[in-house]
């Protein structure tokens, strides 16, 4: 039997058993999310808002409805948290920006609809970085949400999706979404210790959601596993009239991809030469890397080491560029204002996309269609591309170098290629910090993705770890 406190730490598919089984409440699951907020959430920073009473309110409705027979679906009656530039109607949405402090939304966002749809429960608005423009998760005027796998040390969780990574991975909640445009759900995963789903763009609306740059934007969830992650894809994907870009989007499968026990034999997959990486690679990253090919190997995947026709530095330099220029577009009528306390690294890299001419604009983005061509040709007869998810694990907030880019080094090139991505925990550092791997596929190949990252996390444990909160949680007793 799950005691409360394990409640918020338990995989939704899980949580969703017990509640059909009659074993648990959602009432039970919400004021266990809650009372580890109150407990931790002022080291932690991981929310903007908390929606308590509302929280409450829908899970006695929820727990009403199941005893009742009128169960949604999975997900009914479980609790989620949500990255602040998700807009609720009704409520405020900050983007991360304190200037934004008081700003009510007058629209709820497509994919927020669609969970609210499916029976979720809104727990509250998590931290990001300031207009989602960011990889550290550093915001200077709102504060950093703590990684909880130091307790010890403030370090970095990763952006931009800060906040929703650490309400997981801490406990407060059992998933989160966040938006990715770089790797802004990616790397806050990895260095969390959470699995993140990248979807291709398009396959959910982003209507409704604050943009950074709208042709590189991705709604997805962090998640304790992949079948969590599948779920909530699921339940946002879909055309939708708001948003252009989903309705020439296919249809995607995850039913099928979730039945069963996942089978990979003869599957393929292409890994990064050793020899490839960066010479900076932390010596646990490239360990995880290599466990991680066995690991997929011994499932029955045939699995290639090899050197990819991908520039990783120039794709990183040219995803930049697009997302500085769209950033600026939709910034620029007051990023400049010295008046507006907004974060001074975000600043300037919006206004650097006021450099980039229209002409360098458009030839920016015809080179970024050639190269989703080329990258779609050469996933031809492979199922997904195999690389570390980030090159190093969490360092402390006062080293990071805001004019530096290591975290990007892998997770751009998934925005840039019009790929979906998969991260997904892979081992350890010794001193204890996650590290992480990074499937890649081809343009709406989720379940080719969520097929193999379950398979992979059948045979390893690392989604399972968790961070040490004790000495936190003694104190707040």
């Amino acid at each position: 039997m799950l005691m409360s406190d394990d409640l918020p730490r338990t995989p939704l598919s899980v949580l969703s058993r017990r509640l059909a089984a009659g074993e648990i409440s959602s009432r039970e699951i919400v004021e266990a999310c809650l009372a580890r907020t109150d407990a931790l959430d002022e080291r932690l920073h991981a929310y903007v808002e908390v929606y308590r009473d509302d929280a409450v309110g829908a899970a006695k409705a929820a727990d009403l409805q199941r005893k009742a027979g009128f169960a949604r679906g999975p997900l009914h009656g479980l609790p989620i948290a949500l990255k602040d530039l998700l807009h609720i109607k009704g409520r405020a949405t900050t983007a991360g920006s304190k200037s934004w402090r008081g700003r009510i939304a007058t629209e709820t966002a497509t994919a927020v609809d669609r969970l609210l749809a499916a029976g979720m429960i809104l727990l509250g608005k998590t931290h990001m970085v300031e207009f989602a423009f960011g990889g550290w998760g550093r915001n200077q005027p709102m504060g950093a949400p703590w990684n909880p796998w130091d307790t010890r040390v403030h370090r970095v969780a990763g952006g931009s999706s800060s906040g929703s990574a650490v309400s997981v991975a801490a406990g407060l909640a059992p998933a989160a979404i966040g938006s990715d445009t770089g790797g802004s759900i990616r790397i806050p995963a990895a260095l969390c210790g959470l699995t993140g789903l990248k979807p291709t763009h398009g396959l959910i609306s982003l209507a409704g959601v604050v943009p950074l740059a709208l042709t590189l934007d991705s709604l997805g969830p962090l998640t304790q596993t992949v079948e969590d992650a599948a779920l909530l894809t699921a339940a946002m994907a879909g055309p939708d009239q708001n948003d252009a870009a989903t309705l020439s989007a296919p249809p995607v499968d995850f039913t099928t991809a979730l039945a069963g026990a996942p089978d990979i034999r003869g599957m393929r997959i292409t890994a990064l030469a050793a020899g490839s990486l960066p010479s900076t690679t932390e010596a646990a990253v490239l360990r995880a890397f290599g466990e991680a090919i066995v690991a997929l190997r011994g499932r029955g995947a045939i699995v290639e080491e090899a050197r990819v026709p991908i520039d990783f530095d120039d794709t990183m330099i040219r995803n930049g560029r697009i997302i500085a220029a769209e950033a600026w577009s939709s910034h620029r009528a007051y990023i400049e204002d010295p008046a507006l306390d907004i974060d001074p690294w975000v600043r300037k890299r919006t206004i650097g996309g006021k450099c980039l001419s229209a002409a360098d604009y458009i030839d920016e983005l015809a080179q970024r269609k050639r190269a989703a061509r080329t990258f779609a040709e050469w996933m031809r007869g492979r199922d997904a591309l195999l690389t570390p998810t980030l090159p190093i694990s969490a360092i402390p907030l006062d080293e990071v170098d805001e004019a530096a880019t290591p975290l990007a080094t892998y997770t751009r090139v998934a925005n840039y290629l019009g790929a979906c991505a998969l991260s997904l925990p892979a081992g350890l550092t010794a001193d204890g910090l996650p590290v992480a791997v990074q499937l890649l596929g081809a343009p709406f190949t989720e379940p080719v993705l969520i097929r193999l990252g379950r398979a992979f996390q059948e045979c390893t444990d690392w989604h399972l770890r968790r961070p040490d909160l004790s000495a936190w949680e003694q104190e707040s007793n």
